[in-house]
């Protein structure tokens, strides 16, 4: 048995996004916070996100509005209570961005001073960007000031392996269970940590990677949903996977998003031979909420058989493109596409993972000691559609939500961390098996695209079903026979994500959103605006209940 490395803090944050930064900086000021990142710090969905924040700023706008907008683009799913929760606190929140240093792109000419764009779903223009390249901006400002911070270690290259809890590793029964960290192994060592702390945040992105095509980073293999589910840990919604309408589709790049924000601006949706086709699937053409936009695209690729669809804006000035999307200017220049002078070719790819983790208006799990934020986390803000750019506003409000709370709550009292058994090394190493990894991933993810993607059937779930429960099986005894890799541990947990995005698809019998399925193509206000659950092995409908 090999020995196992302790380390001790008063908060443990999994991952390094916005939603695990912003809350480290709030926590820190209570007590030591470690952040663990599978790779390096930036190394993020926050990271690439172009779009922006949106919150009310403007006189003209209204919490209202964004409410409205947010309910209608979820399909009513939305808990009510929470949508508005985020949207009136979203202003506070970015006035704290700001004074930390994130700057957003100003207009002296506005009423607010800064340059508000509008996306689709949106009445009004309420997105604060930096440019094209806000998640970046953002990233950069937060992860310097936790670098800088005394009471905040960083360990990159440290991917959590499953959550501490009483139940599982101390005996403890249920009702008295508890997250104290996590097991987490080491990249570069093989060597297995223990993380322990009085509370623990799940802020570890979202799963795109269990889809073939996604615009996610590779990172983003679902670990804190999976960990979660393994720990008994509610989850909700694992059906409404968003699927982000322009990708750009390119040989030489897999993930490359065109922002929401250049169809904001006025870029048309055309087929290949220059015809214009939104207009036949919604009024707001091609300013419908991202579901509506991505069943149209796809539906015109199955019909035409073409690869791609384009996205034209090369008849705006030049330089009002160059100036406002200088990212997405210079990477399609090196890929030899000017979009000053001709169309992006796009195709929809999996973006956003609306489910997740269920928390409650404090960020806390059904787990005490856990809570979760950003898009792990499911709030109930985004219903059964995220409305663009309110990700990175959710990711804000509900990690200043939850610092708040482990902050009151580590005041009043003070915690004995527990010692936990030291990690067994039963794994061995078997490089004719590594084949296997590589199979499966790709297998899993092929299948999910095809048989769980945009538009779904009945059929076509039963498949994957029969498919990811036959995976899992064999997984479950090649995973403590292999030697520990991060390769296997995200095989492992994009596994269970998969299981449970189809377990949800199967369970609600109609169409909702993200959510269309050819059989039950209507949506059913009476039956079925409820959220989809996942617990202890059972998937059951619970009613919009607020807190």
């Amino acid at each position: 048995m090999a020995m196992t490395t302790y380390h001790e803090s008063d908060f443990l944050v999994l991952g390094s996004g916005i939603a695990g930064l912003f809350f480290a900086l709030k926590a820190a000021e209570a007590g030591k916070v470690h952040i663990l990142t599978k790779k390096q710090g930036t190394d993020t969905n926050t990271n690439l996100a172009q779009g922006g924040i949106a919150a009310v700023l403007d006189a003209a706008d209204s919490f209202t509005r964004h409410f409205e907008d947010t309910m209608r683009a979820g399909a009513e799913l939305g808990r009510r209570q929470v949508v508005d929760l985020v949207v009136r606190k979203g202003p506070e929140c970015l006035r704290e961005l700001i004074a930390l240093g994130v700057s957003f792109t100003r207009d002296q000419g506005s009423a607010t001073g800064y340059d508000l764009a509008r996306e689709g779903g949106h009445s009004c223009r309420r997105i604060l960007h930096a440019d094209d390249w806000t998640g970046r901006e953002i990233e950069e400002v937060l992860i310097n000031h936790c670098r800088r911070h005394e009471n905040i270690v960083i360990w990159e290259n440290m991917a959590a392996i499953d959550l501490l809890t009483a139940n599982k590793w101390l005996g403890a029964d249920r009702q008295h269970d508890y997250c104290w960290g996590t097991y987490a192994l080491e990249r570069d060592t093989g060597k297995v940590h223990a993380f322990v702390a009085g509370a623990t945040l799940l802020a570890s992105g979202g799963a795109g990677k269990v889809y073939l095509y996604t615009t996610n980073p590779d990172i983003a293999t679902g670990d804190g949903v999976a960990m979660a589910r393994r720990a008994g840990a509610r989850i909700a919604n694992m059906e409404f996977f968003q699927f982000h309408p322009t990708c750009l589709f390119h040989p030489a790049v897999k993930n490359f998003l065109i922002s929401e924000a250049v169809r904001g601006e006025g870029a048309i949706l055309k087929l290949k031979d220059g015809t214009p086709f939104m207009a036949a699937y919604d009024e707001r053409r091609e300013l419908a909420p991202r579901d509506i936009v991505a069943r149209a695209i796809d539906h015109e690729m199955k019909k035409s058989g073409d690869d791609c669809v384009f996205l034209d804006i090369s008849f705006k000035p030049a330089d009002f493109i160059r100036q406002r999307f200088p990212l997405i200017h210079s990477t399609c220049l090196k890929l030899g596409i000017d979009i000053t002078r001709e169309p992006i070719p796009v195709v929809p790819a999996a973006h956003y993972l609306c489910g997740g983790v269920m928390v409650d208006t404090r960020g806390r799990t059904s787990l005490p000691g856990l809570y979760a934020s950003g898009e792990v986390a499911c709030t109930g803000l985004h219903g059964a559609n995220r409305l663009a750019s309110n990700s990175l506003l959710e990711a804000v409000v509900y990690s200043s939500l939850a610092a708040a709370d482990v902050i009151s709550e580590h005041r009043r009292r003070k915690l004995v961390l527990p010692t936990f058994p030291k990690w067994r090394y039963t794994h061995k190493e078997d490089p004719d098996e590594k084949v296997v990894i590589t199979q499966n991933w790709d297998e899993i993810r092929r299948f999910m695209w095809n048989y769980v993607g945009i538009v779904r059937s009945h059929k076509r779930l039963l498949r994957a079903k029969r498919r990811i429960d036959s995976l899992a099986h064999e997984l479950h005894e090649f995973y403590w026979d292999q030697e520990l890799t991060v390769d296997l541990l995200e095989l492992r947990n994009i596994a269970v994500v998969a299981d449970l995005i189809i377990t949800a698809a199967l369970y609600r019998k109609e169409s909702r959103g993200l959510h269309y399925n050819i059989d039950y193509p209507e949506r059913d206000d009476q039956h079925w605006q409820v959220n989809t659950v996942l617990e202890n092995g059972q998937c059951y409908s619970e009613k919009l209940e607020d807190d």
